[in-house]
């Protein structure tokens, strides 16, 4: 009879009928140079506003565009089914505006391109680095078939092995080398307690505590997330340099300070030990690695203009508008 650990993987696998190819041949970086050369400074600008009026705006964009690229391709289309309250979603929609303002940009710049730029701006102007976009993405179109859960980094708990998310990676085009450097968004961001508390109250029937925490930080994630803590109460992903972009979230792995489960099996794990304890010691490598997975991930499910099209409002699609 199969055990636990191959019914999780035979159910991953079974996300290959939605897995979605890579599509590259439309995508460049000089994609709007004759038709709206500024986009990307234009873009840019509103994304600086937007981290000035909240530092929300850098975890919540890196988390929902990879959201949108892991679940149905780099396409918007999260953001036709997340409130303009999001403060992704918001940034996207501010993004467009400005574009339609500029008579030569109104109408040409899709979404999931806004969103793409939006993302390396909120990652570098964090700390983090500066990568060239390739642009071309179409949005979109409404549809019965798109996910309405999408798949995501905090899921991580005991239950959702290191395999299952190498499995759910590979699907998508993702190598192990990708899903090490995109985990170092971990950097920035907060998690509620809930999606930790079996580490710190009942790991197991002999060790109520995950014994690869570290253990004064096991205590001070007791004080903050006390047994019937407020649901709302959130901590910290990186604990040290939460608002900035850098390589800290792998050395606190390192230190047995890795928040969620996922996280310190990045340490624990002998096929990913290395990527971490390298990219601790050399944030040159990490930024290059991050660069790369950031671009490969871009170019997940990517729409032409027979298959999307480019939306007049970022969060809702033109036939609402028809």
């Amino acid at each position: 009879m199969a055990g636990p650990k191959m019914h999780l993987l035979m159910a991953v696998m079974l996300l290959g009928a939605w897995s979605i190819p890579q599509g590259v041949s439309s995508l460049e970086p000089n994609y709007y140079a004759k038709t709206c050369p500024n986009v990307e400074e234009i873009v840019r600008k509103v994304v600086k506003e937007q981290i000035n009026r909240t530092s929300e705006t850098v975890p919540v964009t890196i988390h929902y565009y990879f959201q949108d690229c892991i679940g149905d391709g780099a396409d918007a289309s999260i953001l036709t089914r997340t409130p303009l309250s999001n403060e992704a979603v918001f940034t996207v929609v501010k993004a467009k505006e400005a574009l339609e303002s500029v008579p030569e940009c109104k109408g040409k710049v899709s979404c999931a391109d806004i969103f793409t730029i939006t993302n390396r701006d909120v990652i570098n102007m964090a700390g983090g680095p500066h990568f060239e976009v390739e642009l071309g993405r179409f949005d979109s179109l409404p549809s019965p078939f798109s996910f309405s859960r999408k798949s995501s980094l905090h899921d991580g708990s005991n239950s959702f092995e290191l395999d299952a998310f190498l499995l759910m990676f590979a699907l998508k085009g993702l190598n192990m080398t990708d899903f090490v450097a995109l985990m170092g968004s971990h950097t920035v961001g907060h998690a509620h307690c809930k999606a930790f508390a079996n580490r710190i109250y009942n790991f197991s029937a002999t060790s109520p505590v995950d014994p690869t925490l570290n253990p004064q930080f096991a205590a001070q994630l007791q004080k903050l997330c006390p047994v019937n803590v407020d649901p709302s109460v959130r901590v910290p992903l990186d604990s040290v340099t939460p608002n900035v972009f850098d390589n800290q979230y792998y050395k606190n792995l390192m230190n047995g300070e890795g928040l969620l489960s996922v996280d310190q099996m990045l340490y624990s794990d002998d096929r990913t030990r290395a990527y971490v304890v390298d990219w601790a010691q050399n944030p040159q490598h990490f930024n290059h690695a991050l660069s790369a997975a950031m671009v490969k991930m871009g170019r997940i499910g990517v729409l032409s203009s027979s298959t999307g099209n480019i939306r007049t409002h970022c969060d809702k699609y033109n036939t609402e508008f028809s």
